[in-house]
């Protein structure tokens, strides 16, 4: 497909693709369209699965992929207008019944401690769905609290004696929390969470995104892969879109990535949905195996921010 095909091809989606199109590779925010996200299509499915308790699933975070959690950075990620009244109770009501006693969402296990990794993603949709900010400074405490002397994240830092080297799983989790406080104008230890961005996307940066920083090699064959939604997992695709989404200049150690997702570029110009998590979900927004609009997008646009010509 020439770009005004694949272009046409992408429009051909669902309305969260037609916004994110719009918005990131047309220069044309169209917020009508943001609007109907909530009307029509993923959007109205997702919205369509909450329980009367304000819940999705049995809880916040049972079962796995249809959680509340997850169907929230799944309805963050759709880009559904942030201004919604059930949504905004949900949240409401997670900041009053899951906190621990350390400040953050979940605690887990005898010690009731948080998981970074958690907190990273709670902290990107209820900044984006605009909570308020008296509910959010312990969080913010608690995920500053757990920066490790790398620059980076580790989930197993709160629970684990001895843990010295960040996760690129926790650490993108974060990065893509603090991103979101930030661009929603928060600005309570502001200073501190700018400073956690940047030694974080220069852990990722040290990895060149995927790799050892004592062998060079591959850290995880899975970080090549091409699966959507990420969940709390982590993936070069993920890294590099959260890089053009925060606005971050190209840096040759990113390089490698880009090149590796150039390659897995199909000949028609689209990219595959290449892997799936197993478990079970709301529905599937696309299926293994076939071009993706989600990637075709996301890689688009990774592209178009860091001036490499697509076609």
């Amino acid at each position: 497909m020439n770009k005004q095909k694949l272009i046409d091809w992408l429009l051909e989606g669902d309305i969260a693709i037609q916004y994110q199109v719009h918005r990131d590779l047309l220069s044309d925010e169209r917020d009508i369209l943001r609007y109907r996200i909530s009307e029509e299509g993923w959007g109205l499915q997702f919205l369509s699965k909450q329980n009367s308790d304000g819940h999705w699933g049995k809880k916040f975070y049972q079962p796995k992929w249809i959680s509340t959690h997850y169907t929230l950075l799944d309805l963050r990620n759709l880009c559904i207008h942030p201004i919604n009244t059930k949504i905004s109770k949900t949240i409401n009501m997670i900041l009053s019944n899951e906190k621990g006693n350390d400040g953050g969402i979940l605690p887990i296990g005898a010690y009731q401690i948080c998981d970074v990794c958690v907190n990273g993603m709670f902290l990107n949709y209820a900044s984006y769905f605009k909570s308020d900010i008296e509910k959010l400074e312990s969080i913010i405490d608690f995920i500053l609290s757990q920066r490790l002397a790398d620059g980076g994240f580790n989930c197993e830092y709160n629970s684990r004696k001895g843990v010295v080297h960040s996760s690129v799983h926790s650490t993108i989790s974060v990065l893509e929390g603090i991103t979101e406080f930030e661009k929603n104008g928060y600005d309570y230890r502001l200073e501190e969470l700018l400073e956690a961005k940047q030694s974080s996307i220069e852990f990722i940066l040290h990895h060149q995104l995927f790799r050892s920083h004592r062998t060079g090699a591959t850290i995880n064959s899975s970080f090549l892969k091409l699966p959507y939604p990420s969940r709390w997992y982590y993936d070069n695709l993920r890294a590099l879109d959260y890089l053009q989404y925060s606005n971050t200049e190209h840096d040759e150690r990113m390089q490698p990535a880009i090149d590796i997702l150039l390659q897995k570029r199909n000949k028609d110009n689209t990219w595959k949905l290449n892997a799936k998590y197993p478990g079970k979900v709301h529905f599937d927004m696309e299926m293994a195996g076939k071009p993706s609009r989600w990637n075709t997008l996301r890689a688009l646009r990774v592209l178009k921010h860091f001036s490499i010509e697509s076609f």
